[in-house]
């Protein structure tokens, strides 16, 4: 099978992937998403070529560039090329109000959340969140660019300088946990492998943010809610987090759908590209 890994331009996973591919006796290479283009008639169409498809990562563009990009899986799909993740998969994932109501609707627990598009409108949401919120880039992983506000003036000039630039301003209420969550990696409706990680002198435990790792076997509770987490946002790949609350209950705080494993792969010892170059080619469809 040839496989295609499209990303921004390489990096660790991209070049595992390949390797993986290789490996198991397929042909793959890396294709910069800023590379792609399209005819419609006149020659084949997009991933023209290809079998399948890994979307690894979507770089950064305008809004024409990444709905264009979107546009290219949509049509690979129902040219018969395999997509992982599909492409509206990928569109809710991006989206962390939308992955929040899919969420929501499949009746899983994730904290209370209120967005909105003017400063004002936001500070009423701070304080019926109790003034103690985590903000988020709409769009964004990682961890980057989240701020804790607990204080209602700051909470005011964030959102202020958030409004000025046309931001969306997404907040949920603090989960105030014991200082570790869980990343569960879903593959084809199972769990694959699961992580606990642990902050590092903050409040945020993603690996990205200098937080630890550490392999863990994750109870039928955390695999069913992240089997769960993965179906409702239709993600046969996902990263899926959980964060306990106070009393341990597991809340859902966020599902990847280009979901990160060099970490995973350290702690655990497993293969990770392998699996899911296996599931693209002899599973997934």
């Amino acid at each position: 099978m040839r496989i295609a890994v499209l990303s921004g331009g390489g990096g660790w996973h991209v070049l595992d992937l390949v390797r993986a591919a290789r490996q198991l006796g397929h042909a793959a290479e890396p294709v910069d998403f800023r590379t792609v283009a399209a005819a419609v008639g006149t020659h084949p169409g997009p991933l023209a070529g290809f079998d399948a498809a890994l979307v690894r990562t979507m770089p950064a563009g305008s809004l024409e560039q990444v709905v264009f990009r979107m546009d290219v899986l949509h049509a690979a799909v129902a040219a018969g090329v395999r997509v992982l993740n599909p492409p509206r998969a990928v569109e809710t994932c991006v989206d962390k109000y939308l992955t929040s109501t899919r969420l929501a609707a499949a009746g899983l627990p994730t904290p209370p959340t209120h967005v909105s598009q003017t400063a004002d409108a936001a500070l009423d949401g701070f304080d019926r969140l109790g003034g103690d919120v985590v903000v988020k880039p709409l769009f964004g992983s990682e961890g980057r660019g989240m701020v804790r506000l607990t204080d209602r003036e700051t909470a005011w000039r964030t959102f202020h300088a958030l409004d000025r630039t046309g931001q969306v301003i997404y907040q949920q209420g603090f989960v105030r946990h014991p200082g570790w969550d869980l990343r569960a990696f879903v593959v084809g409706g199972k769990v694959l492998a699961g992580m606990r990680r642990t902050a590092r002198g903050d409040w945020r435990t993603n690996v990205a943010q200098g937080g630890t790792a550490e392999q863990v076997e994750l109870g039928d509770g955390a695999v069913s809610l992240a089997v769960r987490a993965a179906a409702a946002v239709g993600c046969p790949l996902a990263g899926v987090d959980l964060l306990p609350g106070p009393g341990g209950d597991l809340s859902v705080i966020e599902v990847n759908a280009v979901p990160g494993w060099r970490a995973l792969a350290a702690v655990t010892g497993r293969d990770v590209a392998a699996d899911v170059v296996r599931f693209l080619t002899e599973e997934y469809r």
